[in-house]
């Protein structure tokens, strides 16, 4: 299947100024309850007997192994091309559910298992104004926890042609100001935890085994059509199970 992906030294760059800026500046509060409340139950999955036909790979490879969905980063370098073959990006990896939200909370254990990142994304895969449809992520590290608003920040078109050239870094990073935040968490290898990745309106809320972890607020994040939801993982190895997907509104 062929896709056109973000590279994979773009997205260190993401989080890396994201981490940056955040950590140097005051984070927002973080709000105590949820900001969303569930609604139906759209799509739940334990990983248990064939896999739903509502997943597709999208950057292989993830594999069911033992009643989980494990993702491994097998494009973890650039090659050229050559010798008639087509160069290769280093990308994570990638699997998509086709579940259409607006409002949402995504509930789904992960562990990481050598891996260095593992994340929640949306995407809307018809919208044109930002690099491949991406609208926002949350993202968890060994060391953090990032929120990023993508359509209205660092995969804006605009932006991310600006971030290829190095004379316009700068510039590109007053655009983005205030369109992602990172927040210290502390992830062990080998272990569970349930993220919770809570959207409504222009707001999204991550909690860890409960634990109010991170929040944003950022217009990008209140795109109307999240036509579907990405799991990735970069490095080796990462899992997820038990996930959980609902309709939700403000309280």
């Amino acid at each position: 299947m062929s896709v056109h992906r973000i590279p994979a030294g773009l997205i260190a760059a993401v989080l890396a100024a994201s981490a940056s800026s955040s950590f140097a500046a005051e984070p927002p509060a973080i709000p105590a309850e949820t900001i969303a409340v569930k609604k139906e139950l759209l799509f739940a999955d334990d990983f248990e007997g064939q896999p739903d036909k509502a997943w597709h790979k999208v950057v292989p490879t993830f594999a069911f192994e033992g009643g989980v969905l494990k993702g491994t980063q097998t494009r973890d370098k650039n090659i050229p091309a050559a010798d008639g073959k087509p160069a290769v990006t280093a990308h994570a990896a990638v699997h998509g559910l086709s579940v259409p939200t607006k409002d949402s909370i995504v509930e789904v254990k992960i562990r990481f298992d050598g891996a260095t990142m593992i994340d929640v994304e949306f995407d809307d895969r018809e919208y044109k104004g930002s690099h491949y449809g991406h609208i926002c992520r949350a993202v968890a590290r060994l060391n953090g926890i990032t929120l990023i608003d993508e359509r209205d920040g660092g995969m804006r078109n605009d932006v991310y042609e600006m971030r290829k050239d190095p004379a316009r870094k700068a510039e590109a990073a007053k655009l983005v100001a205030g369109k992602s935040v990172t927040f210290p968490a502390k992830f062990e290898t080998g272990k569970w935890y349930t993220m919770v990745v809570e959207t409504v309106g222009d707001e999204m809320r991550v909690t860890i085994d409960g634990k109010p972890s991170g929040y944003l607020k950022s217009s990008g994040i209140g795109h109307a059509t999240k036509s579907k939801i990405e799991l990735g993982v970069a490095g080796k190895d990462g899992c997820f199970d038990d996930i959980k997907v609902w309709n939700a509104a403000k309280p």
